[in-house]
């Protein structure tokens, strides 16, 4: 297969092998220990999976906003959307 087309960095792997691996954890826990709908700070009930879909749809957001706000680098942004991600699944 030519994957030419595609800027594969180090960063984007990266980015990449997170998302799998963040997939994979959660079929693992959701196997091991299947989720119940939860009520928390999001206006709706949401299971496991999908405060990790708002999570990581959030994330894409904080860094939009960031390479508008700033010139400054991405690791900042990918830190606060860590935080993101992990304030929505506990609290979510």
């Amino acid at each position: 297969m030519d994957m030419d087309w595609m800027a594969w960095t180090t960063p984007t792997a990266i980015f990449f092998l997170c998302i799998a691996l963040m997939l994979a954890g959660m079929t693992v826990w959701e196997v091991v220990s299947p989720t119940v709908e939860a009520k928390g700070f999001l206006p709706m009930r949401t299971t496991r999976g999908d405060r990790l879909f708002i999570g990581l749809l959030g994330s894409a957001f904080i860094h939009l906003g960031w390479l508008a706000a700033t010139d400054a680098s991405l690791w900042g942004a990918s830190a606060v959307a860590l935080a993101w991600i992990a304030l929505v699944i506990r609290f979510g």
